[in-house]
């Protein structure tokens, strides 16, 4: 019987520490991206295992002019912004939960923000690419050369236009994508700061944050992503969060 997403969402909340492996290693689930025809674009990070000790929740908007906030629950030296700082307009403290309403749907709230109802649906190419997943050893995850190959094999078979698990974030380092989980997400409605966000559909160009290209259809994984370590000297830092308060 195959896992369904809730399952194995609860199952990652279980985490106490991410795979083992070289840099800043994170283990979790998430829409990798969801657009909507009218330009806007939603993406969401949970991450009960990472560096930083506490688990964590990212929601990721860019409005029809290209411009991103990002929310999150801890401070941006410790969640997404500390990788794509330099492409997003400004990152906001908000509190985010994440509530299963079925075995494949889920509600995303950001308090004051955001409510965004999620249905998520297992099809042939999703079950095919998981299929492939499941039968990689753990050390071809992080060979960059077969994590490319991987990009370009799975963009014709998901049609979620052009996919890099690998490359280099806005801030400057590193990172590999490991997508173990994926599913197909079937129908979405999100209102956010009272504008809804209509129906759901590609942009006409697909959007990228530095090598990161977010797909041009809704997908939601399961799986691990690591990042260079920090190093100041090399890398951009974040930014401090610029409004908000943590739970």
């Amino acid at each position: 019987m195959m896992t369904t997403p809730r399952a194995a969402a609860e199952r990652a909340e279980r985490l106490s520490s991410p795979r083992p492996g070289l840099g800043e290693r994170f283990s979790g689930y998430g829409v990798m991206g969801l657009p909507f025809r009218s330009g806007h674009y939603l993406a969401l990070r949970r991450f009960p295992a990472n560096p930083f000790g506490r688990p964590y929740h990212s929601v990721w908007h860019r409005d029809p002019e290209g411009s991103w906030v990002f929310y999150g629950d801890t401070p941006t030296d410790a969640s997404c912004p500390r990788y794509f700082d330099a492409a997003i307009t400004a990152a906001s403290i908000a509190d985010i939960s994440i509530a299963w309403t079925g075995s494949s749907r889920l509600v995303v709230d950001v308090q004051g923000v955001l409510q965004w109802n999620i249905e998520v649906r297992r099809t042939p190419a999703t079950a095919l690419m998981t299929g492939v997943g499941r039968l990689m050893p753990r050390a071809m995850w992080d060979n960059a050369a077969v994590l490319a190959l991987m990009g370009r094999a799975a963009a014709p078979v998901l049609r979620v236009g052009r996919i890099r698990l690998g490359g280099t974030v806005p801030n400057g380092q590193w990172f590999k994508a490991n997508p173990r989980l994926i599913w197909r997400i079937a129908d979405s409605t999100a209102v956010i700061n009272g504008v809804d966000l209509g129906p759901i559909g590609p942009l006409r160009e697909q959007a990228r944050l530095g090598d990161f290209w977010l797909p041009q259809r809704g997908i939601f994984s399961v799986g691990d992503t690591s990042f260079e370590e920090l190093d100041p000297s090399r890398h951009q830092t974040a930014r401090p969060a610029t409004s908000g308060a943590t739970r």
